[in-house]
This record gives C-alpha cells, sequence and structure tokens, in this order.
C-alpha cells in the first residue's frame, strides 16, 4: 500500500476575477451571441470567485499563434514544474527534512495543455540535480482525469518497486489553449471555468522507512484503484486540434452522463474492495465545475457537506484540469486521521472515470 507523504502547490502570478473574464468575454463574444447576456450567467453560477493565470488578460486581446502559445506554455511549465518539486520534497509541513532529489526514482509528468518533446520533466532534470537514472514517464492527454490517473499509475509503479520514491508532477494552463476566434459555446463555457495550476505529491513504496521523513501523524496510503472508460462517448470531452491550436469539446451531457453511470461505477469498484459509500469519510472528487459537483452528489446520494473542500477549491482556483484533485487532496491531507477512509475520483476524456480509495495510516 504506497502512501502519499507530501504535496506542494503552486499558483501562477496572475489572479484574474470572475468579474474580469465576464467583462472580456462580453466584450469578444458580444456579436457572436444574441443572447449573450443571457449565456454570460454561467460566470455567476459556476461559483467561483477567480482564477490564476500564467499571463495577464491584455496578453489575450491580440492574436497568439500556436508556437507563440505553446512556447509560452513550455517556458512556466518549466519555472513553476520547478518551483513545484522543490516545495513538494523541501522540509515543512508534511516532512520532517528534505527529501533529496537523487533519491527520486521516476516522475511522472501529467499534462494535456500543451505539447513539449523533450518532455517537461526532462527540461527540468537540467534545473534540479536529479540522478541521470531517473525514470521519466510523461502522461498527456487524459485532461481533467490526469491527476487521479497519474496517482493510479504512480500507486503501480511503487507496488512493483517498493523501495521507489516517485514523483507526481502535474502542470496545466488551461488558459494558454484559448481560441479567440472560437465563437461556440464550448469556448465560451470554458473560458467561464478553466485556469492555471500546477502540483507535485510524493509517493512512496513499502519499503521505504516513512518515519524518516513523515511529519503529520498519519498519511494517505492507496488500497486500490479502477480506471473505466465508456464506449462511444469520444465527443463528450477532449479537444480538436487545428492548424492554430487546440480547441475544447465541452459537451452538455457531462453531468447526465455523470448521474448515469458513475453511480455503478462507484458500486462496482466499492464492492471489489468491500467498502461501502457509508464507509468513506473523505470524498475527494475533482470539481470539474459546479454542475459536476452537483451531479457527484445525486449519483452517488451524498451531502453537499461531502464536497465542500473540492468546492471550496472550485471556488477559489476554477478548473485547473488534472491539476485539480491534488489541490483537493492536498487539503485533505491536512485534515486527515488515522483510520479514516478516502474516496478519489475524476472524469476526463475517453469519456473516462479513475476511482482511488485511500486510507490514512500512520
Amino acid at each position: 500500500m504506497p502512501q502519499i507523504l507530501s504535496i506542494a502547490e503552486v499558483h501562477p502570478p496572475y489572479v484574474i476575477t470572475q468579474d474580469e473574464v465576464m467583462k472580456f468575454a462580453r466584450t469578444l463574444f458580444s456579436h457572436s451571441f444574441k443572447d449573450i447576456e443571457r449565456l454570460l450567467k454561467v460566470f455567476r453560477s459556476g461559483q467561483i470567485r477567480k482564477r490564476h493565470f500564467v499571463k495577464g488578460l491584455d496578453w489575450f486581446e491580440k492574436e497568439r499563434s500556436f508556437e507563440e502559445r505553446n512556447d509560452a506554455y513550455i517556458n512556466h511549465a518549466v519555472e513553476l514544474g520547478t518551483i513545484a518539486i522543490e516545495d513538494c520534497l523541501q522540509k515543512g509541513f508534511f516532512l520532517k527534512k528534505t527529501v533529496p532529489f537523487a533519491e527520486i526514482d521516476a516522475i511522472f509528468t501529467i499534462s494535456s495543455t500543451g505539447i513539449a518533446t523533450p518532455s517537461i520533466e526532462a527540461r527540468i532534470m537540467n534545473q534540479l540535480p536529479f540522478s541521470p537514472f531517473t525514470k521519466r514517464i510523461p502522461i498527456w492527454g487524459l485532461g481533467c482525469g490526469g491527476g487521479a490517473s497519474g496517482l493510479s499509475r504512480a500507486f503501480e509503479y511503487c507496488r512493483a518497486f517498493p523501495q521507489a520514491k516517485v514523483l507526481i508532477l502535474a502542470i496545466e494552463f488551461c488558459s494558454l489553449t484559448f481560441q479567440r476566434n472560437d465563437r461556440s459555446k464550448s469556448n465560451l463555457i470554458g473560458t467561464s471555468l478553466f485556469a492555471d495550476g500546477v502540483a507535485c505529491a510524493l509517493m512512496v513504496g513499502d519499503q521505504v522507512n516513512r518515519n524518516e521523513w513523515q511529519n503529520v501523524l498519519s498519511v494517505p496510503s492507496i488500497i486500490a484503484t479502477q480506471s473505466m472508460t465508456l464506449r462511444n462517448s469520444l465527443d463528450v470531452m477532449g479537444w480538436k486540434v487545428k492548424n492554430d491550436g487546440l480547441y475544447v469539446v465541452f459537451s452538455k451531457d457531462i453531468p447526465t452522463i455523470i448521474e448515469k453511470e458513475l453511480g455503478p461505477a462507484v458500486t462496482h469498484f466499492l464492492d471489489k474492495t468491500n467498502q461501502q459509500m457509508g464507509d468513506i469519510t473523505h470524498f475527494i472528487a475533482h470539481p470539474g465545475g459546479k454542475k459536476v459537483l452537483d451531479a457527484y452528489e445525486r449519483a452517488l446520494a451524498i451531502s453537499s457537506a461531502q464536497t465542500q473542500l473540492s468546492a471550496n477549491v472550485l471556488r477559489e482556483f476554477g478548473n485547473m484540469s488534472s491539476v485539480t484533485i491534488l489541490y483537493v487532496l492536498k487539503r485533505f491531507m491536512e485534515k486527515g486521521g488515522e483510520g479514516e477512509v478516502g474516496l478519489a475520483t475524476a472524469l476526463g476524456p475517453g469519456f473516462s472515470s479513475e476511482l482511488l480509495l485511500l486510507r490514512w495510516m500512520k
């Protein structure tokens, strides 16, 4: 049962309020939608207060090429990803002493909002003194489900190599995918919702002496995971790749699909692990949006209190795609107690779900 010992989050420098983004969207989209004021209500109903971007709003007023936006993605990913790794491994709230870079066996890098070959962790390895033998596992294209999937794949790695210390680095700059000339409702919804963020988690295998590093009374162990992909659902969420970049695909049916499919998936998963929803202390949900959280509550018959931490992250940071669930998990790690059980869930393109069962241990 590998354990998650530390999580760090990095907030991009530009803090943009929802009112500011709504004003920007009104100016941009007003000639495309006759009912623009009705559509702009989504900026209020989404219950997002502010978001963080790697560029200020004025940067988006000018047309930017795919190359220019992707160069910005790479530069900021290396800069902020480096900070996230340093913070994750540093002595502090979660760790009683700093973990040396050279002791990291593998880095899982999760992203879907930019393209880089060599991948981002290779570039960061030229900034930080990792061992040249560190394994690199970049994972691209899982969208909002990527953070949970990264934890699951790292879990499997640590089970195979129980002496391992591995990093899960999630980097998403959704703002840099913004298309000024895309006048679709999907783009308008995306403009109201998506944000930028970076997070890094440290996971260790069973044979690592946690007492040497662990600074909190208990940490979450991963007990089991489940991945599921629905057939014939490729058009629910994702990107259309065009000459000038990535165009968002975002179906209005997502909440309905969650209500229909998530309950049976969770039941199947918990049955395999001899658990029930009543056993779950912490519901660690990726907050895809307010309607997604509402759909979680209806699908699993849980209360809004159980999604409150996820709603708080959504309110203060928006939807940072794969990064978001790591922000949520960090807040549960700050309060979790020995013996408590958590269920983590995230949804992404495919259309897919990733589930993890966690138990807090000394």
